[in-house]
């Protein structure tokens, strides 16, 4: 069994994603972009990108790391 990545060096690699931004977010770019690849090795993770870098690196989080970061950041 091989590990998932958990990174790719280009958000520009997950094709096809609908990257989401908080509502919250100014129109500075100083904030984070969400997708949920549905396809290929990263089908049913987190993609997180930086909304300055849109072609730059994502990281990969599953779907409980990505809630107990939210949670521990509320708390």
């Amino acid at each position: 069994m091989t590990a998932l990545p958990r990174n790719v060096p280009s958000s520009a690699d997950l094709h096809g994603l609908r990257w989401l931004r908080s509502s919250y977010s100014t129109g500075a770019n100083n904030c984070v972009e969400t997708a949920r690849p549905h396809s290929g090795p990263s089908a049913g993770l987190l993609a997180v990108r930086d909304s300055k870098a849109p072609a730059g690196p994502a990281l990969l989080f599953s779907p409980g790391s990505w809630a107990g970061f939210m949670t521990a950041l509320a708390d």
